[in-house]
């Protein structure tokens, strides 16, 4: 897959935020179960996605898709949870939650296309 796909561009570029987060999270805050939770929903946003792009049919690309969907919207849990309980600054989390949002855009405009199209 050479072309340019923005939903893996802005998904992989998310998790190294995501990445980054964690890291935070466990040197500066001693945090340990909600960035375990966190990093393990924010990078499979991407990994998901990825494998949708490679997907052996309609109906398996559909399936990824929607779990990279589950995915950001845990995510967007968690980080709305870290915002409110002041593990990290409000317009870091809020800068990563508009970047989780975009991606949920384009997911849900993806399925709705791929769920057009097999019909």
């Amino acid at each position: 897959m050479d072309k340019h796909n923005p939903l893996l561009d802005k998904s992989l570029a998310f998790a190294a935020r995501i990445v980054k987060l964690y890291q935070y999270l466990v040197k500066e805050k001693n945090e340990s179960i909600t960035s375990k939770q966190i990093i393990r929903s924010g990078t499979s946003i991407g990994a998901n996605a990825n494998e949708a792009a490679y997907g052996v049919s309609p109906a398996d690309f559909i399936a990824k898709m929607q779990i990279a969907l589950k995915e950001t919207a845990e995510t967007e849990y968690w980080l709305r949870l870290l915002i409110l309980t002041d593990y990290i600054e409000r317009s870091h989390g809020e800068s990563m939650l508009n970047d989780c949002l975009e991606i949920k855009k384009i997911l849900t405009a993806s399925l709705k296309t791929a769920k057009e199209n097999k019909k």
